[in-house]
């Protein structure tokens, strides 16, 4: 059953998720990062035919295989979309091993209490059905933290469960993402809360269920040992959250069991104008390290 050699895969094997999800707000800085200046398009159509055409330019590159990447999250629009001929959620399964994941969250309320929850996601469950039937495997949402407030950091892990119950009840399995603002001078003390919080949820969650975690890159090594092995958490991932891939790389790397779900740390140094010889090196390089400092 391929959901369960999917499940399987992210389970056990070495490699780690590439996030290719940059939503409406970041893509202009996606794209710019990739050498493509906003002059370069008119509105969000030729916008999103820009960044389709770097993350496909990403899944087709040859070192972009299950071999070393787990998974590749999705931004709705890419689900959407084809690669080479071939539904994008599809195509990195048949052709790549790659299991997809899909975000499902619609960016960020209004800071209080020093966080951010999630903004409403309205027709979320039209949403998931539709990700079921394009065979994707899980999805993604993100709140952000950004000081040690219990207030804050409780809400943020509330809702982040109570959609994720949503989730689980459509078939896809949830990644959980209550990012820590790297810059937080109480970074630390939101990391022992946010610990804390998690666990209490993960001990309410009914047996036979799991979710997975994706955290910001903690201050002290091995902090969340015990989320990661707790029964009901599949894998937990890391954001590199705004470290240049080295700094993220050698931060995972001291953290055991542990993998990356990168970003911008993943398609750093790419660029549009390359040659196809080139990026294919710069983003082989980059799955390489990526690879091996998930695997400690």
């Amino acid at each position: 059953m391929k959901d369960q050699e999917q499940f399987d895969k992210i389970k056990g094997a070495d490699g780690f998720i590439a996030a290719l999800d940059q939503s409406g707000g970041s893509t202009p800085k996606a794209l710019k990062l990739y050498g493509v200046e906003e002059s370069a398009y008119s509105g969000e159509e030729q916008m999103f035919d820009m960044i389709h055409e770097m993350r496909s330019r990403i899944i087709m590159s040859p070192s972009f295989t299950g071999d070393k990447v787990l998974g590749a999250i999705l931004f709705e629009q890419t689900m959407d979309r084809s690669i080479e001929g071939t539904p994008t959620a599809e195509y990195l399964w048949t052709a790549k091993r790659v299991v997809p994941f899909l975000k499902v969250d619609k960016g960020l309320a209004d800071e209080e209490n020093s966080a951010q929850v999630m903004k409403p996601i309205p027709a979320l469950s039209e949403l998931l059905e539709r990700a079921v039937g394009k065979g994707v495997f899980g999805t993604k949402m993100r709140s952000v933290v950004k000081m040690a407030n219990p207030d804050g950091v409780k809400a943020v892990v509330a809702q982040q469960f109570e959609v994720g119950h949503q989730i689980l009840e459509a078939g896809l399995m949830p990644i959980i993402e209550p990012e820590i603002d790297i810059h937080s001078p109480e970074k630390a003390g939101a990391e022992a809360l946010l610990r804390d919080a998690i666990m209490a949820e993960l001990d309410a969650l009914p047996e036979g269920q799991s979710v997975m975690l994706k955290l910001t890159l903690p201050e002290a090594d091995n902090f969340y040992a015990d989320l990661i092995s707790h029964h009901k958490v599949l894998r937990v991932v890391a954001l590199s959250g705004g470290y240049s891939r080295d700094e993220a790389n050698a931060r995972l790397s001291r953290n055991h069991g542990m993998i990356a779900s990168f970003s911008r740390a993943l398609s750093e140094g790419l660029s549009a104008q390359q040659s196809d010889d080139d990026f294919n090196k710069t983003i082989g390089e980059s799955i390489d390290s990526i690879f091996e400092a998930s695997r400690t």
